[in-house]
């Protein structure tokens, strides 16, 4: 039987109105505390996975959704079985993919959530440039070595500070969530710069005394992906409906959140309860620099880094050797 053949009946099976068999029933998705993981919040509230389910023949489907603190933890639940869709930044997506591929446990990811700028933020009056760190600092991310905060910092001191000099911040990076990392910066602890996401850098800058020392989308050169989704390619193989399910429901939401921001945002206060009101999520839902997409951007630029510094071991020759057939026509990077 030729390749799309084969291809074409997967599809046909996908969408099929009637019972589909041998596929799990109960699904666990994890994300992380940030605006970044608004869709799967929508996901989760409206049912829209559930529904995408049945839709495509596996009625019933159980979907529990968790919050875990950085791509460690999340990689972690992944690899135990505990999850079956993980969401982070896009460095635990290449290394994972780095590790697994052409093995049983090969991972690739399913789409990206969106493209949005990256903060750094200090409270440190004699800050004004990544070299004005000094030992007396310490720069919270959600995690140490692998979270996009972390590879993206060791990117901007190679630029700044000079090739042998990527890792010269990496001593003074702790690994706080996002919400445990404002908290730090704030109250005047040790911690006077907080490497983070939306909305929690803007709402930082409320605060007198802040001020954003970098911007990610400065260091990648163009605007990028913040938050991707990756799952197992047996998982994938092995319930196609229920995976397809996913990817709709995922479009489901990132188009409900282009056609009425406002909504959107409404739902995000009302969901993470960080401290943010629905203004300020509505302004940073309807900034320029902020899209809700699945078409992944930068990915490549990240990869190419991680793959040169040692941090994988090996480079894919495209970004779409990171995911799933599914987005391999957009237009990504």
């Amino acid at each position: 039987m030729r390749r799309r053949d084969v291809l074409a009946g997967a599809a046909a099976l996908a969408m099929s109105p009637g019972p589909v068999r041998a596929e799990v029933g109960a699904v666990a998705i994890a994300r992380q505390p940030s605006l970044g993981h608004l869709p799967l919040m929508l996901m989760e509230e409206q049912g829209l996975l559930q529904k995408a389910a049945a839709a495509r023949g596996v009625a019933g489907l159980q979907a529990r959704y968790l919050t875990l603190a950085g791509g460690a933890a999340m990689n972690d639940a992944l690899l135990s079985g505990q999850i079956q869709f993980a969401a982070g930044g896009v460095p635990p997506l290449v290394l994972l993919w780095s590790k697994t591929e052409g093995t049983a446990m090969a991972v690739k990811g399913v789409a990206a959530m969106n493209s949005m700028p990256l903060l750094l933020n200090t409270s440190n009056p004699k800050v004004r440039r990544l070299a004005d760190f000094t030992d007396r600092d310490r720069i919270a991310l959600p995690a140490v070595k692998v979270s996009v905060q972390a590879m993206v910092l060791q990117m901007a001191a190679e630029t700044e500070l000079g090739a042998g000099h990527r890792n010269d911040l990496d001593r003074l990076t702790v690994t706080l969530s996002h919400p445990d990392g404002m908290a730090a910066l704030l109250g005047g602890s040790e911690v006077t710069g907080h490497f983070t996401a939306a909305p929690i850098q803007e709402l930082e800058l409320r605060r007198p005394g802040i001020r954003t020392v970098l911007n990610s989308f400065d260091v990648l050169g163009e605007p990028s992906t913040f938050n991707v989704v990756w799952a197992f390619a047996a998982f994938a193989t092995a319930n196609p409906a229920i995976f397809a399910a996913f990817t709709a429901a995922l479009d489901e939401a990132l188009s409900a959140i282009a056609a009425d921001p406002a909504e959107a945002a409404r739902t995000y206060v009302r969901l993470a309860r960080d401290g943010s009101d629905s203004g300020l999520i509505t302004e940073i839902l309807n900034d320029p620099q902020v899209s809700f997409t699945a078409t992944p951007r930068a990915v490549g630029t990240v990869a190419d880094f991680m793959a040169r510094t040692g941090t994988i071991r090996r480079r894919p020759e495209s970004w779409k050797d990171l995911f799933f057939p599914g987005v391999h026509v957009r237009d990504g990077s």
